[in-house]
C-alpha cells in the first residue's frame, strides 16, 4: 500500500512580506510625495494598490491627513482577525514617523470627536451633541450601546444608520470599535443614563485595558 502524505500549507512569512512592502514603499515615496504635492494622488493609486496587494490582496488602505505628520498611511484589516498578523508585522516594520508621514494599522480615532461636524445630505450634525448609553459586559469584554442625537428624527434610515456608527468610529478608532463594541442600536429618545463621546471613549479604553487589549 502506498501512502500519500498531505503537505501542510506553509505559514506565510509575515515579516518578510512586510519588509518587501517597505522596500517598495521607499522606491515609491518620491513619486507619491510629488503626486500629493500636485494634488494628483490618482497618478500613483495603481502603484499603491499593487504594493498593498503584495502584502495581502484583502487589505484596505487610505492616505489621509495625519495627526502629527502631514500625511498618514493607513493599512487596515477592517476587523478581520485572519489579516491581523499581516498588519501587525507591517506596523512593526514601519519606519519612525516623520514630519511628512505617519503610519497606522487601523483608522485612528479623531483627537476630539466633540469638535467634529459631519454632513449627511442637507444636514450638518455636530458630534458634540451625540449621547451614548453604554452597557458593559465585562465577561465578554464588550460594550452594548445606544446612540442618540437630537436631530435623528430628521434623517432617513440610511443617514440614521450612518449617524449611529460614525460617532463611534470617530471616537474609538477602527480597531477599538471592532474589538470592544457589541450590540449597537439607534436611540429615538435620549436615554436617562447617557454620556458624552469623550466619557464613552474613556470607559471603552478602561475596559480594553482590563480585557488585556
Amino acid at each position: 500500500m502506498v501512502k500519500f502524505l498531505r503537505r501542510r500549507a506553509e505559514e506565510p512569512d509575515h515579516a518578510a512580506l512586510a519588509a518587501e512592502f517597505w522596500r517598495r514603499w521607499d522606491e515609491l515615496l518620491p513619486v507619491l510625495s510629488s503626486a500629493l504635492g500636485e494634488r494628483e494622488p490618482r497618478k500613483v493609486e495603481p502603484l499603491l494598490c499593487d504594493t498593498v496587494a503584495a502584502l495581502h490582496p484583502d487589505l484596505h488602505f487610505t492616505v489621509e491627513r495625519g495627526h502629527d505628520s502631514v500625511y498618514a498611511l493607513v493599512v487596515s484589516a477592517q476587523g478581520d482577525p485572519a489579516l491581523r498578523p499581516y498588519t501587525d508585522a507591517w506596523l512593526a516594520a514601519a519606519p519612525e514617523p516623520s514630519a511628512l508621514w505617519e503610519y497606522h494599522d487601523a483608522v485612528p480615532a479623531v483627537p476630539d470627536p466633540t469638535q467634529v461636524t459631519v454632513n449627511l445630505g442637507a444636514h450638518r450634525l455636530a458630534l458634540g451633541q451625540v449621547r451614548v448609553a453604554a452597557r458593559v459586559d465585562e465577561a465578554a469584554g464588550v460594550v452594548d450601546v445606544e446612540v442618540y442625537h437630537p436631530r435623528l428624527a430628521e434623517l432617513d434610515d440610511a443617514a440614521k444608520a450612518a449617524m449611529t456608527f460614525l460617532p463611534l468610529d470617530a471616537t474609538l478608532g477602527e480597531r477599538l470599535a471592532s474589538d470592544r463594541l457589541g450590540r449597537v442600536e439607534t436611540a429615538e429618545t435620549e436615554p436617562d443614563d447617557s454620556i458624552g463621546l469623550l466619557e464613552f471613549r474613556a470607559l471603552v479604553r478602561d475596559l480594553d485595558r482590563l480585557a488585556g487589549g
